[in-house]
């Protein structure tokens, strides 16, 4: 008797969407994001969260996808889109935080962003929005045109 591995998807949400009012500004977007970022170590090391959106614009979770090291943090697009997929989002809210506190988008923030961007159009997954964070203020992809 051979044995193959079993391949199961679940999603357990905690939150009901339907309760929740939607994500509709950046400002809103960068409030969410905060949260999930800890104060005494977001001026040390940069973290990569995305939010995951319902059709409605409402967050049905967050999840950090990594944490990397003073200038840089590793960012796999499959990861996001399978997270994205598993909990039925139809958009999400890329962010990230730039310990540095320079809020300005790289040419790598430029370069992932349309990846990520480029592979959820194929799943009909869109990208509202890539935020660069700090403590006190944020930049917005969306709100500068870059998207």
């Amino acid at each position: 008797m051979e044995f193959i591995n079993e391949i199961t998807v679940s999603y357990k949400p905690i939150l009901s969407a339907i309760n929740n009012e939607g994500i509709t500004f950046s400002k809103k977007a960068y409030h969410q994001a905060l949260t999930f970022y800890d104060k005494e170590t977001i001026n040390m090391q940069e973290q990569f969260v995305v939010l995951y959106l319902s059709q409605s614009n409402k967050l049905l979770g967050g999840y950090t996808h990594s944490l990397g090291g003073l200038t840089s943090t590793t960012v796999d697009v499959r990861l996001i889109l399978a997270t994205a997929l598993k909990t039925l989002a139809t958009s999400l809210i890329l962010v990230h935080n730039h310990p540095s506190g320079r809020l300005e988008a790289s040419e790598m923030d430029k370069q992932i962003t349309k990846r990520i961007k480029e592979a959820g159009n194929i799943m009909d997954i869109k990208v509202l929005d890539h935020l660069i964070i700090s403590p006190q203020n944020y930049f917005s992809f969306a709100d500068e045109g870059l998207l």
